[in-house]
């Protein structure tokens, strides 16, 4: 793996909702399911309380990927999966802006039960940010 923009291992931030993503990454540990130990596991009560500086911070402080874990257009709070749709589409405009990689920024949809999803969303992120020239 290559090296983080701060040196090691190339850091992840996984932004898991309460109703939906954090439950399935709380089933993968269930069944013993194994992902990077870079990757870091925080549980939101809706990831559209974050504001477009956010990312560009966590990406300024060293996290080299990023994936927000929702609900979908199952969310419980109404309108907040196309507000955080759209946040995640200026964030991307932001970053290219800043001739970072619009791909180091995921939006997807995990439900309780999606162990599968959960490993794959992470792997493919892991993957991403391990290449050596990410480029936008």
């Amino acid at each position: 793996m290559v090296e983080s923009q701060q040196g090691g291992r190339p850091r992840l931030l996984v932004l898991a909702t309460s109703a939906c993503a954090y439950p399935g990454a709380d089933n993968v540990g269930q069944i013993h399911g194994e992902y990077p130990t870079n990757t870091y596991v925080v549980r939101v009560p809706a990831p559209v309380l974050f504001p477009e500086s956010f990312y560009l911070d966590c990406f300024e402080k060293g996290i080299d990927g990023i994936i927000v874990m929702s609900c979908g257009h199952e969310c419980p709070y109404e309108g907040a999966y196309d507000r955080l749709a759209a946040r995640i589409a200026e964030t991307h405009r932001l970053m290219k802006e800043r001739g970072l990689d619009t791909r180091r920024l995921r939006l997807c949809a995990v439900c309780t039960v999606c162990t599968k999803p959960f490993l794959k969303e992470v792997q493919q992120m892991c993957d991403l940010v391990a290449e050596p020239a990410s480029a936008a």
